[in-house]
């Protein structure tokens, strides 16, 4: 089955591809599909973005499944910084600066309240218009400095035990990462609906 997911992030639509592969879906891009919106995302929770952007792309497409996520960094000694801004984090442009900026922020957190977490939640709309929404997170800390060369984002000052999530390998990654989390709930709720 097809399925759009509703973004333009490469790294984001190889890790959906690659988590959504044995499930008998295909997983595409919105630019693939010739989709060129991007809807505002103001909500205040994950929730509402993941929703707003489903919801947005699903009203552009007839008979197929939409996929939309909403994720990121929360940090606990900064408030949750960045939080539903973590692509967007002071206005930044680019993931070496908005990372670069974190660091910044934590410089003098020390190392047991640079407690962090990924959180992810995936709002998922089935061609007959029905909503299902999975929430997954991944605690771990953040590092001193960039650290290894996978992922995306803040991966390179995410860590997860004793390797940041940049050091992790595509496998390893899926295996604990708030998106895969996210994916296991939504398809323990898929295996109960009738689709």
């Amino acid at each position: 089955m097809k399925l759009i997911i509703a973004s333009s992030n490469k790294g984001k639509i190889k890790e959906y591809s690659q988590l959504l592969s044995p499930f008998g879906f295909e997983a595409v891009s919105q630019k693939d599909e010739g989709i060129e919106l991007s809807p505002e995302e103001n909500g205040c929770t994950f929730e509402e973005n993941a929703a707003i952007k489903a919801r947005a792309i699903f009203d552009c497409v007839s008979g197929c499944a939409v996929l939309a996520d909403d994720s990121g960094l929360v940090c606990d000694a900064l408030g949750g910084e960045p939080g539903i801004y973590s692509a967007r984090y002071g206005g930044l442009d680019s993931d070496k600066a908005r990372t670069a900026l974190l660091l910044e922020k934590m410089a003098y957190v020390p190392d047991g309240d640079r407690t962090a977490r990924f959180v992810c939640v995936i709002h998922m709309i089935l061609p007959d218009g029905r909503e299902i929404t999975a929430r997954g997170e991944c605690g771990g800390k953040i590092g001193y400095e960039p650290t290894g060369e996978n992922g995306f984002g803040y991966d390179p000052v995410f860590m997860y035990g004793e390797k940041s999530f940049a050091q992790l390998s595509a496998e390893e990654k899926n295996a604990v990462s708030h998106r895969g989390r996210a994916l296991e709930k939504l398809m323990e709720i898929l295996k109960g609906m009738d689709l």
